[in-house]
């Protein structure tokens, strides 16, 4: 089984479209779990409403969104694990059936994501093409796109869960632990695996600044060597996101 994680807080407008994009993969062997952090929006009736048992909820407070999503993976029952935040969306009904395709004899698969716009995801502005892995590329800032990234359970156990001492840099500081273990197999599918509504943590202007400092508290944690460096390169990968839109 897979288990789809998703944290939410007070999106359901968005939390919605998420769940619709889930629910036209055309594998249908999923759990939804699902962890909210106590929304007053609507999310807790809509929720009680649904009428699917591969869903596995829990509304309560949490410290923020790596908490939450340590509280989620410790509740997924499934061999793999895939994140779907509240705002994005697969790009098609066949995503499940393409990473599927990968899992065998793999720990990890990725592919690559397209940021699109809030009110209109047909809108591209930005692509993230992550290229096949090699263990040098980490010296160049490179990682994949988080949202893509599907994991055995295992490597969870194996790895140690997020951080919460990063408030925004804990993907990557969870991705440098994941993609620096020699024994990890992974494959990489070059194709779009989720679209992105523009505005997560990560991507706002006034959180740029905090997040370059928990990047590089991230890469000494890590034994980066030339950990400033490795930072530039990781910024200045960003900008040809903008010219890839296709």
């Amino acid at each position: 089984m897979l288990s789809i994680i998703t944290v939410t807080y007070n999106s359901l407008h968005t939390l919605q479209d998420a769940y619709a994009s889930l629910c036209a993969q055309t594998f249908t062997g999923w759990e939804w779990v699902l962890q909210d952090g106590g929304s007053n929006d609507g999310t807790v009736a809509w929720l009680e409403q649904l009428n699917d048992e591969r869903i596995s909820w829990v509304s309560e407070k949490d410290h923020g969104i790596y908490d939450a999503l340590n509280r989620a993976v410790s509740r997924a029952k499934g061999e793999w694990i895939g994140l779907l935040h509240s705002d994005d969306v697969y790009p098609n009904h066949n995503v499940f059936q393409e990473v599927l395709k990968a899992m065998q004899g793999n720990d990890a698969v990725y592919g690559d994501l397209k940021y699109v716009q809030a009110a209109d995801i047909t809108k591209v502005l930005r692509h993230w093409k992550s290229g096949a892995f090699a263990p040098h590329m980490l010296q160049k800032g490179w990682m994949p796109p988080h949202p893509t990234l599907f994991l055995r359970k295992e490597i969870y156990t194996q790895v140690g869960e997020f951080d919460t001492q990063f408030k925004i840099a804990a993907d990557y500081d969870f991705i440098l632990r994941v993609f620096q273990e020699p024994k990890i197999k992974v494959a990489y599918l070059p194709t779009v695996l989720m679209l992105m509504r523009q505005g997560g943590a990560s991507s706002k202007v006034q959180n740029l600044l905090a997040k370059s400092k928990e990047d590089l508290r991230v890469l000494k944690k890590n034994q980066i060597p030339n950990y400033r460096l490795v930072l530039i390169r990781k910024i200045a990968g960003k900008f040809k996101q903008f010219f890839l839109k296709n």
